[in-house]
């Protein structure tokens, strides 16, 4: 069946138009990302900015007409982060239902949890289970435990790159005291997370979305985005933390020279970084596996297959 499958997250909207047999891997016909920031300032305001509603719905347009052209037969667009914490969600969901011509899914995080798990792993091979999936967003984090029988707990926090970075790190770069206060929500998010997931049955850790890929990238020391180099990847504790520590105390601009950097995440790679540090030092976790696939190979298998 082919599908399309979009995720409007708080950084960016992606797009996957792809062929999904009934068993096996799918074969992507296009995929496409943009950041839009839809969830500018919801933190602090609780409201979808109208500029960013604008932004979103220009490229969703352009989403849709490609969806029609390719000819996808069913299309779901999921909406997370921003979307469940804004007041004025029906603003954001009536935009969608005129431009894409069906209302949003607007998720709630133990469901994102879910599709964020099935598309990590489907496409992985020779990593042990338990995995411990860990989605880094814009406005949160989904951690998700379970193995080939499917999901065994999920917990999704208030923790992502955009939401820390508007929360704390606002000098150019952050100082110490910045650091600390975004390292420590992160951990409170953490014992949240620990209560529920039994995070200490990990045997892999896979890591997902454009954080992870970007830290991988990094890491890797890649002279460009390389998303076959990145996909399967295993990136070490040590390296992490070096690149993390690295994004930490460089410049806006040094940031946004490096050859793999999306200009959409210059802003934010730091606070994401340091999510993935802080969680593999608090979980004990030596190394990350890094898939390219995530909640969007989610949403088009599950769109195929339920």
């Amino acid at each position: 069946m082919r599908v399309a499958a979009i995720d409007c997250g708080t950084n960016s909207i992606r797009l996957l138009v792809a062929d999904v047999p009934p068993e096996g891997p799918a074969t992507d016909l296009l995929r496409r990302m943009e950041v839009v920031r839809l969830g500018q300032g919801v933190d602090a305001t609780g409201r979808l900015a109208p500029e960013a509603i604008e932004r979103t719905r220009l490229v969703l347009a352009e989403y849709a007409a490609q969806a029609r052209e390719l000819g996808a037969e069913r299309v779901r667009m999921v909406a997370t982060s921003a979307s469940r914490d804004a007041a004025n969600r029906a603003d954001f969901e009536q935009m969608v239902l005129t431009t894409l011509g069906q209302l949003p899914d607007v998720v709630p995080g133990v469901e994102e949890a879910g599709l964020s798990f099935l598309g990590a792993t489907a496409s992985l091979t020779g990593i042990t289970a338990p995995y411990l999936v860990v989605d880094i967003g814009g406005g949160s984090t989904e951690f998700v435990l379970g193995d080939a029988g499917g999901v065994r707990a999920a917990r999704s926090v208030d923790i992502g790159c955009v939401r820390l970075t508007e929360r704390h790190l606002r000098s150019d770069p952050p100082p110490p005291d910045e650091v600390q206060g975004a390292e420590a929500d992160i951990r409170a998010a953490l014992a949240l997370v620990a209560a529920e997931v039994p995070v200490g049955e990990t045997a892999t850790l896979v890591g997902v979305a454009g954080t992870v890929t970007t830290v991988a990238a990094l890491a890797l020391g890649l002279p460009a985005y390389d998303p076959d180099a990145i996909h399967g990847s295993r990136v070490p504790v040590a390296a992490v933390r070096s690149v993390a520590a690295g994004l930490l105390t460089a410049t806006r601009a040094k940031r946004a020279a490096y050859p793999v950097m999306h200009p959409g995440r210059v802003d934010v790679i730091g606070a994401g970084s340091l999510i993935l540090r802080v969680v593999m030092d608090a979980f004990d976790l030596d190394e990350v596996v890094v898939s390219e696939h995530d909640i969007l190979d989610g949403i088009a298998l599950r769109l195929a297959r339920d």
